[in-house]
């Protein structure tokens, strides 16, 4: 899927096709999000920000990092709600295939509900670097850091419905409360994305 043109990409998200879906969508706004902050990072270079180096650097990285593993959940997404549709496909003729079919489409919902519960980490771990970049970011790009907390605030609540719609179908205790304990963070996230967001904007209006 990384290696797929922008338009083929969003092509096979337009089509009647089981995947990719919110899932992976919501795994490329936090790529997305990990990549602007990462660029505004690079920005933030040379003497006029000797002093936060150590800080634009460790940022920089951890946004690289970030940015790797949140493409790494898009095509795992794509992968996991491929197999849940292979588990609902399952013959079911005889009260074993029944069984069996049950236990594959519990095994593959947990499965696809932990890609995008994974996202959601994510997308909180960004907005936490764009937090510490803001004071400091280049100010000629800092609208970008607006535009990194947005979209890993997209990433988040997106991940979120997605881990929703696979909990609906699990009945394991122990997988529901792993799950929902893993999204549990989401409006937290997005406020303070939104706050990132009204910190930029109050900067460039004046």
């Amino acid at each position: 899927m990384r290696r797929e043109t922008l338009e083929s990409f969003l092509g096979s998200l337009a089509a009647r096709v089981p995947a990719p879906g919110g899932g992976a969508s919501a795994g490329l706004h936090a790529a997305q999000a990990a990549a602007l902050v990462g660029m505004v990072a690079r920005y933030t270079d040379g003497a006029k920000y000797a002093e936060h180096a150590a800080t634009v650097t460790a940022v920089r990285n951890a946004a690289d990092e970030l940015r790797e593993l949140a493409l790494t959940l898009t095509e795992e997404d794509a992968t996991a709600f491929g197999a849940v549709g292979a588990a609902y496909a399952l013959p079911r003729s005889t009260d074993e295939e029944k069984a069996a079919r049950s236990q594959a489409i519990a095994t593959a919902l947990i499965g696809a509900g932990r890609v995008p519960a994974k996202v959601v980490a994510v997308a909180g771990q960004i907005v936490g670097l764009a937090e510490q970049l803001l004071p400091i970011g280049n100010r000629n790009v800092i609208s970008d850091i607006a535009a990194a907390a947005d979209a890993a605030r997209a990433a988040a609540t997106t991940a979120r419905v997605n881990v929703e719609i696979n909990l609906a179908g699990i009945t394991g205790a122990e997988e529901r409360a792993e799950l929902a304990t893993a999204i549990a963070d989401v409006d937290d996230i997005a406020a303070r994305a939104d706050k990132v967001t009204a910190a930029v904007r109050e900067v460039i209006s004046r």
